[in-house]
């Protein structure tokens, strides 16, 4: 698939199933990402592949840290944060990875991570692997970021699950560009 078809027909895919992406597919991904826009050439992120039973495992930190923060949660629900790294066969938590900087700011490290994570998802989709970007409280939870260790210079900008597509794939609805895009004039 060439550049402009992927991230024309780019989609989220929430279906998924094994097999996971294998090394090969895997190097290709770790590569797009490291050639996202990058101010200052400082790479502010790192990721970590989590798979097989380490999925297991990172539920059950999602279902202590969601009975820490709330004790009358109920078992219904304790299952369903246990269940929730089980959707794809592998996950990649996508980091960012801040330092001081006169020049860079915070927020731009965050942009760049962020960037990072959305070639990893670009460059899925063109290998035909399925890829979803999710976040939510398990992402920003102090908890869930220590448990995973993160420095206290690190978010988490989310998780990338992914696998294999269990269902067709359907092309994104389109947009008109007009509609976002326009020229900006001093009149």
């Amino acid at each position: 698939m060439d550049a402009l078809a992927a991230l024309h027909q780019r989609v989220s895919i929430t279906k998924l199933t094994t097999p996971a992406p294998d090394k090969a597919q895997l190097h290709q991904l770790f590569k797009a990402a490291l050639r996202a826009a990058d101010h200052g050439n400082m790479r502010p992120w790192r990721f970590l592949v989590i798979e097989g039973e380490r999925l297991v495992a990172l539920g059950e930190l999602f279902a202590r840290v969601a009975q820490s923060n709330k004790p009358e949660i109920t078992t219904a629900e304790l299952e369903r944060f246990k269940s929730m790294p089980l959707r794809a066969p592998m996950i990649i938590a996508c980091i960012a990875k801040t330092a001081e900087n006169p020049k860079v700011p915070h927020i731009e490290q965050i942009i760049a991570a962020g960037a990072a994570t959305q070639n990893l998802l670009t460059a899925a989709f063109a290998l035909g692997l399925g890829a979803i970007w999710r976040t939510g409280d398990m992402a920003y939870d102090p908890q869930i970021k220590n448990e995973l260790g993160l420095a206290p210079n690190e978010e988490l900008v989310g998780y990338v699950y992914i696998g294999t597509p269990s269902i067709p794939v359907h092309l994104p609805r389109e947009q008109n560009p007009e509609e976002f895009f326009s020229y900006w004039s001093q009149e």
